[in-house]
């Protein structure tokens, strides 16, 4: 008897007139907006200049969903381009897959274009905005429970998700909410990035690292949970095999880069120090023109008429003491 469990939707899609919203894109978008948004906070506490990380991300964002749908769509050919299948569908984002491996991936990639074009080290770059990312996954793995998809073994746990569509081979039933788990493992690897990068001062892509080995940790034990088709390799799930490549070249950089450069960056944005110090300049010479403005004020110019009298009356006392002297 099914005493609880997590309902799906009864549908991915709703309709604002004939604009459809699509409850995975939009989950994508609010994961993309918090992303950025962390991303900020961090850049500027790092000493970067507001708005960078937003600029920045206009190259790394399209970049990343393209390289996300490529890793998926080549991955998991047989879904567009099998007997039957119509190979238009791979275009089409809306309707889930998104690959994590391929969209950090190429979104580096975009995200170096956008940071040699502003003279910013890419790694200093990845470090703030590695929590952020991992919010932003752990928004978008929603996306999945509004399509109905990629769900775990069947159970009847009382926080199981209860699958009603039986579109592509599914069967309705009670199952392991494996994007639960992985929206929940991606808030904590989130805060142990916080919480670390504060107490040893990551830097120089070592707070990047350490999501990534982390995200890989349990990602190898989400994906054991899931029954939608895979590839296998020596019996285990493709994504397996690259969880375990991909943490492996994590903790690599973290080493390497722990003993060749140790320590957090100095400097993160050129110029923005300069910027600060004009400021500065400029916020003395508001001051000076402010005193200057009081010099104008009545209260200084009685000040000013008083000062010549004053100077008239202590004239006339000496040349009278002088005069005495002579007589």
């Amino acid at each position: 008897m099914e005493l609880a469990f997590i309902p799906s939707p009864s549908r991915g899609v709703l309709y604002l007139g004939p604009i459809p919203l699509r409850g995975y894109a939009f989950c994508i978008i609010i994961g993309v907006f918090v992303g950025v948004w962390l991303g900020n906070k961090r850049w500027i506490a790092r000493g970067g200049r507001a708005g960078t990380v937003a600029d920045i991300a206009v190259w790394a964002v399209p970049f990343g969903l393209v390289g996300g749908r490529l890793y998926h769509v080549i991955t998991d050919y047989e879904l567009y381009f099998s007997e039957g299948r119509d190979w238009v569908d791979a275009f089409k984002v809306w309707e889930g897959g998104l690959g994590i491996w391929g969209a950090i991936a190429l979104g580096a990639l975009g995200a170096w274009i956008g940071c040699r074009r502003r003279g910013i080290p890419l790694p200093a770059y990845a470090d703030a905005l590695a929590p952020g990312i991992a919010l932003a996954q752990a928004i978008g793995r929603w996306g999945n429970w509004f399509n109905q998809e990629l769900y775990g073994k069947a159970t009847d746990l009382p926080w199981a998700v209860k699958i009603t569509s039986s579109t592509d081979g599914r069967v309705p039933g009670t199952y392991q909410p494996t994007f639960l788990y992985e929206s929940l493992w991606c808030v904590g690897v989130a805060f142990l990035v916080i919480w670390a990068d504060r107490r040893f001062k990551l830097g120089h892509g070592r707070a990047f690292a350490l999501y990534v080995a982390s995200y890989c940790v349990g990602r190898a034990w989400i994906e054991y949970l899931r029954v939608d088709d895979a590839h296998h390799i020596l019996g285990l799930r493709l994504n397996d095999w690259t969880a375990l490549v991909v943490f492996l070249l994590a903790v690599t950089y973290f080493v390497i880069s722990a003993k060749k450069r140790p320590g957090r960056e100095e400097v993160v944005e050129p110029g923005v120090s300069a910027e600060e110090t004009d400021g500065d300049e400029k916020a003395d010479g508001d001051e000076k023109a402010g005193a200057a403005d009081e010099g104008d004020s009545p209260e200084a110019k009685e000040k000013a008429a008083e000062e010549p009298e004053k100077s008239e009356s202590e004239e006339d006392a000496k040349d009278g003491a002088e005069s005495a002297k002579k007589s």
